[in-house]
């Protein structure tokens, strides 16, 4: 469920941009409202479930994310949506987590554990590979809310069975709650967030966007100052002493960046550059995310027989290669040309998540394990964030410019393999001593690196 609206959105946006007469800062929020909360609050939210009851803080997230769908569905405004996103993201932030520790605790061999968590990760790429065609289908048939309502039936099967059969578990010794943390970096990234989308449309040297940007500089200020003197912060800044750690967490926060950003404008590119229906930018979309379905369980067993510099390099260069060549596309390029570009922008990207996560993992202690693979989730949703902001602003000055919507979207994905291609140097010569991991066995590393990715 969490998944799937990660990918449904984006196919529904041309009809929300129709229908509540939205300009592209509008669609931007929508996005970025739920991807923000869930970056800010993924860390946190595993921590709620350990302190206050998986199974209590699971169903808590459903009927939040539930109630907020319907909300979304309802909402008659662009500020009625929004509201509807952020409570979504609140949602998911705690059921995520949540919901993988409760099969750990439910599965205590680990042979089975390697099984269940296998089966999770494959039905999250479902989600992830159905969210472009659902949408194209849903939106065609019912228009946008009704994107939203599929939620509903799902969320109450999920509360009804799982008020019946799962089980409470809790872990009394979980460290305390990072709320200065948690506050600090949520109206920090936030501040930053608001001040890139609306910057252009009110203008880069208006007092409110300047003053938005001064906000964001001294909050992330205040985290990073916080997060130093904690006792158990929520972000260990010693973490970032370990090169390995460091460069993954970069590396990771440029995928996310280039990715969100990018897929934001698939759909618009199809239906508004190509003249596409929205049931058929759906299914045009889907090469990319089918792509990263199918390649990433291979990511894992690729970076554990030749490392992660290898796969890594390989994998954003790729990327980068795929998005310069989007950023050539036209009106009249037949969708025969521009298929693999998507393709190849997936392919890319699957390399690249599970091997980060990987690289994370690795470079802190075994007893932090758990810490660094949210850090790297949370990371590439930070990416995802701006991604959205900061392309959507590009966009948005080459408009202003006199440029067209189609000259705006090939500067945005230009802009979005460039950076690519420039992270995939850098972690090559970054990664050329640290790179390497241990072989690990086929049965465990696949299914685990999956569950990572997604």
């Amino acid at each position: 469920m969490v998944l799937l609206d990660n990918t449904i959105v984006g196919a529904a946006l041309p009809d929300m941009r129709h229908r509540l007469h939205l300009q592209l800062t509008g669609l931007q929020w929508i996005v970025d409202a739920y991807v923000l909360l869930v970056a800010m609050l993924l860390l946190s939210g595993g921590i709620f479930a350990d302190r206050f009851g998986r199974k209590r803080v699971f169903l808590t997230g459903v009927a939040v994310f539930t109630a907020a769908s319907v909300v979304c569905s309802l909402a008659p405004s662009l500020g009625w949506l929004i509201a509807g996103r952020v409570l979504q993201g609140i949602g998911a932030a705690a059921l995520s987590p949540a919901s993988l520790t409760l099969l750990a605790a439910a599965y205590p061999a680990p042979q089975e554990r390697v099984k269940a968590i296998g089966l999770w990760a494959g039905l999250s790429g479902v989600g992830l590979a159905a969210g472009p065609v659902a949408g194209g289908v849903l939106t065609d048939a019912f228009g946008w809310p009704a994107i939203f309502l599929v939620n509903l039936p799902i969320g109450a099967a999920l509360l009804l069975v799982g008020l019946r059969h799962l089980e409470e578990a809790r872990n009394p010794d979980a460290p305390a709650i990072d709320i200065p943390g948690t506050v600090l970096s949520v109206l920090g990234v936030g501040a930053l967030t608001y001040g890139v989308i609306e910057g252009g449309a009110r203008g880069w040297t208006s007092p409110v966007i300047l003053g938005s940007l001064a906000i964001a500089v001294l909050l992330l200020g205040a985290f990073v100052a916080v997060e130093a003197r904690r006792r158990a912060p929520m972000l260990p800044l010693r973490l970032f002493r370990e090169r390995l750690f460091t460069v993954s967490n970069t590396a990771m926060a440029v995928v996310g960046f280039a990715l969100m950003g990018s897929t934001f404008f698939f759909s618009q590119f199809f239906v508004y550059v190509q003249g596409s229906s929205i049931l058929r930018a759906g299914l045009q979309t889907l090469p990319a995310t089918l792509a990263m379905v199918i390649v990433s369980p291979y990511a894992g067993r690729l970076a554990a027989r030749h490392g992660f510099r290898v796969v890594v390099t390989v994998g954003l260069a790729l990327a980068g290669l795929g998005l310069l060549a989007l950023g050539t596309v036209h009106a009249d390029t037949g969708y025969a040309n521009v298929w693999w570009r998507l393709a190849v922008v997936g392919i890319g990207f699957a390399l690249t998540m599970s091997p980060l996560t990987g690289a994370a993992i690795q470079a802190v202690s075994p007893q932090e394990g758990g810490l660094a693979s949210g850090i790297s989730s949370t990371t590439r949703q930070i990416g995802a964030v701006l991604g959205v902001a900061v392309l959507g602003a590009v966009v948005r000055a080459r408009q202003s410019g006199g440029a067209s919507f189609e000259t705006g979207l090939d500067s945005a994905f230009l802009a979005a393999g460039a950076l690519t291609l420039a992270t995939a140097v850098f972690t090559g010569l970054r990664l050329t001593k640290t790179g390497a991991v241990a072989p690990v066995r086929s049965t465990e590393t696949p299914k685990a690196t999956v569950a990572d990715s997604l």
